[in-house]
């Protein structure tokens, strides 16, 4: 088993955002499925060191239209929620998370807060959709390059 890279979340009504912060990751591979569970595995470094997550998350998430764009120094995953309403939580265990899973109060909202938010907006057009996802995608054909 490898090790865990930090993991960085956010959610509105419809959807959660997923960030996951490990700079220069090779041959990402993201999965979510129906049923609420999030993969994640990629290397890092010369010797390829293995970064890999598995988590539950608190409902069942729209695999068809989840987003991932893979950028330099993270992965942003986008996952649209099958039932639109607020997470108590990210997880479905109870309970305090593992120490890699942080908010990211850069994006967070509070639940009253939504139609003001200016991630309300968030253009995806730019992401890959989910369904269609090269985890083999070359990193000479990112977006990042020039940044």
């Amino acid at each position: 088993m490898g090790r865990h890279p930090e993991v960085v979340w956010a959610q509105r009504s419809d959807k959660v955002f997923l960030t996951v912060e490990l700079p220069d990751a090779k041959n990402p591979v993201v999965k979510f499925e129906p049923d609420g569970k999030f993969l994640f595995s990629a290397t890092v470094g010369s010797e390829d060191q293995p970064y890999e997550i598995i988590l539950d998350l608190f409902g069942k998430v729209n695999t068809e239209s989840s987003k991932v764009s893979v950028g330099s120094r993270n992965i942003l995953c986008i996952a649209q929620k099958n039932e639109t309403g607020w997470w108590k939580r990210l997880l479905s265990s109870e309970g305090k998370p593992p120490p890699y899973v942080k908010v990211d109060w850069n994006k967070w909202v509070d639940e009253d807060e939504e139609k003001e938010s200016k991630l309300d907006n968030f253009d995806m057009g730019g992401m890959n959709d989910y369904s269609s996802y090269d985890a083999g995608e070359d990193e000479a054909d990112s977006d990042d390059e020039g940044k």
